[in-house]
């Protein structure tokens, strides 16, 4: 049996991308970020070529973007780096997709904190949409992938869907991002509560109040 995760190299997917290079306005993006090191350092654009590189990739195949062989190897050769050092940085960082992904890229946390306070019901969400962990929906919108932490701990349980995070979601939040995509339309991104604006406490400050009242009181005597 294949291996799902496998990195694939075919004749097909070399006859789509053997040919890969810059488009002109990523070519001044690559000069810029190559400019801000110095000569000889080029190894210090490998992560930020690979993200230009994935986001041309989507633009080209209206996805959220991936990284197929012929790419890393022209990035590589763009750095003057053996192609192996491009592959270990690529298959390192979760942040790039070794394989297609849809044109939303949904990955939810299921680390201890997102899961104690819901993430079975926005994996749930998603799986009512005909989502399945490590696929990608057969109209090639959605791709759903369980991740770790992402950060938010605070405003759990989140979903990260391409460069945008969606936190304090329930089923029903959830589901609306989902058919608000589906729609074409650019769901609030942040926390879905109503109120909150990052993650501040819901209901205004319940510690050191009254330091915060003194401050306030004499801070035209300091």
């Amino acid at each position: 049996m294949a291996d799902a995760n496998a990195i694939e190299d075919t004749p097909e997917l070399r006859a789509r991308w053997g040919n890969f290079a810059w488009t002109p306005e990523n070519a001044a993006k690559a000069a810029t970020i190559r400019a801000r090191y110095p000569e000889g350092r080029q190894m210090s654009c490998t992560i930020p070529y690979l993200d230009l590189a994935q986001r041309q990739v989507g633009a080209e195949t209206d996805t959220q973007g991936w990284l197929p062989i012929p790419v890393i190897e022209f990035v590589a050769r763009e750095l003057d780096m053996a192609v192996i050092r491009v592959l270990e940085v690529a298959t390192f960082y979760t942040m790039f997709n070794m394989h297609p992904v849809g044109k939303y890229h949904v990955q939810v946390c299921g680390t201890t904190p997102c899961w104690l306070r819901g993430s079975d019901e926005v994996f749930a969400a998603c799986k009512n949409r005909g989502m399945a962990k490590g696929k990608t929906t057969p109209d090639g919108l959605f791709t759903l992938t369980e991740v770790e932490c992402m950060g938010n701990c605070a405003s759990a349980p989140m979903v990260q869907i391409n460069d945008d995070n969606f936190e304090d979601l329930d089923y029903d939040r959830t589901a609306a991002i989902l058919d608000a995509l589906a729609r074409g339309e650019s769901p609030k991104a942040g926390t879905q509560e109503p109120g909150r604006h990052t993650v501040e406490p819901l209901g205004g400050p319940t510690t050191l109040t009254a330091m915060v009242s003194e401050n306030h009181d004499y801070r035209g005597e300091w």
